[in-house]
């Protein structure tokens, strides 16, 4: 039986988005949860898995066009199944993809490992560049083949794209005039850019924000961190964040409603906590996730974060990474920022926002010493809870983070 496969929504404020590449042609054999092209959203770029197994009947829609959430773009059928001229009154919906299922909902069935990718190879002579760098070459009329990238690998970026821009061609001589007077530059905003406004004034305008902060001896968890990574191999190293988002993880199974979506007359209490990471990027901040964090090791958490930041920063996140989260984190400790307060994202109903670690004088015993201190502060949507509750859950994850030989327990 004919099924159709439309341009899913990956992230709740997604209208539409772009077949950046198909990795499989028409008439192709395809594998339940085989990545069959890249879509490019306005912060993203991600990979496209199949739902359904058998033949890549018809591509709809050619790559590096934009195309509405929910509309075709390629009707998979049974191998020895042909498409009718009016296929598409006949074909049956694609199964809801799980980026466009609610986070809360059961995972979907485990898709079968694919065997080796048939992504084929970059083509030689191929330009290597971001979905920013491209559409912003586009707007500005810039040939992308004649711009030297400075990113990986010699991937084209941003910045390349508006330092080509920045330095045309130099002109003929001419007589020397009198410099004009200064005007004001606008500048573009990207898509991305755009979209952070638009999420970010939404969240501020829709959800009452509160925020409560705390101070945290980190003093035994830097020496457990330590400790930690003195015992494993090197490319299995704990950050800070990892920490964070296990004590996190923890605190939010003892008060699940931090992990909850409000939905007008009620709530949505999620069973699974999917971590959201701000990342920041060239181009603005995502905030991609790591699914299953109340069932993840400390180590576990490490490693699938190290995984999703380089995999954010390549533009190759999976669909479920990029719009399944329950709650998110921020860290700004990285740029010597001591506290902050952030944004909820949405549909979230908390966020916790941490600064860096160091050193500073405390009174223990009537003591004068010397600690390894972090502020946290929760931002909450105070439709879903109130002051005291809010307490509470920092007060958890401050009691795991200074006891946190508890991180290795659970």
């Amino acid at each position: 039986m004919a099924t159709s496969i439309v341009m899913p929504q990956m992230g709740y404020d997604m209208q539409e988005g772009t077949v950046v590449r198909w990795y499989k042609q028409e008439g192709d054999t395809v594998a339940r949860g085989e990545v069959i092209a890249d879509i490019e959203t306005d912060k993203a770029t991600v990979e496209f898995e199949a739902y359904t197994s058998g033949v890549l009947r018809k591509i709809v829609v050619d790559a590096g066009i934009a195309i509405p959430v929910g509309q075709l773009i390629a009707v998979i059928t049974d191998p020895d199944e042909q498409l009718p001229d009016d296929f598409e009154a006949s074909i049956a919906p694609c199964p809801v993809p799980a980026a466009a299922a609610s986070a809360a909902g059961p995972a979907p069935e485990s898709a079968p490992a694919p065997a080796v990718s048939s992504a084929p190879a970059i083509p030689a002579g191929e330009v290597r560049a971001s979905p920013i760098a491209r559409r912003l070459a586009k707007e500005k009329g810039i040939d992308i083949s004649l711009v030297t990238g400075s990113g990986p690998g010699g991937r084209i970026i941003e910045q390349d794209i508006l330092g080509y821009q920045a330095s045309p061609l130099a002109a003929p001589a001419t007589f020397a005039v009198a410099a004009p007077v200064s005007a004001p530059e606008n500048v573009d905003l990207s898509r991305m850019r755009q979209t952070i406004a638009k999420v970010t004034s939404d969240s501020k305008r829709d959800a009452p924000h509160f925020y409560v902060t705390s101070d945290i001896d980190m003093t035994k968890a830097m020496q457990l961190r330590r400790d930690t990574n003195d015992a494993i191999p090197a490319e299995n190293r704990v950050s800070v964040n990892d920490m964070v988002i296990k004590a996190a993880a923890i605190a939010l199974k003892r008060h699940p409603k931090f992990n909850a979506f409000f939905r007008g007359d009620h709530l949505q209490m999620n069973p699974n906590i999917n971590m959201g990471i701000a990342i920041a990027l060239e181009a603005g901040l995502i905030v991609p996730g790591i699914s299953g964090c109340e069932s993840r090791s400390l180590v576990e958490i490490a490693a699938a974060s190290r995984d999703l930041i380089a995999r954010a920063n390549n533009g190759t996140l999976r669909n479920e990474e990029y719009s399944g989260t329950t709650f998110s984190i921020s860290n700004l400790g990285m740029f010597d920022v001591d506290s902050f307060v952030a944004i909820i994202f949405p549909p979230h109903a908390a966020v916790l926002a941490v600064g860096r670690v160091k050193e500073q004088a405390v009174v223990r015993d009537g003591q004068l010493a010397v600690a390894q201190m972090m502020k946290a502060t929760v931002s909450v949507d105070h439709r879903v809870a109130d002051g005291a509750e809010a307490a509470l859950f920092l007060v958890e994850v401050k009691n795991l983070l200074e006891n946190p030989v508890t991180l290795l327990l659970e």
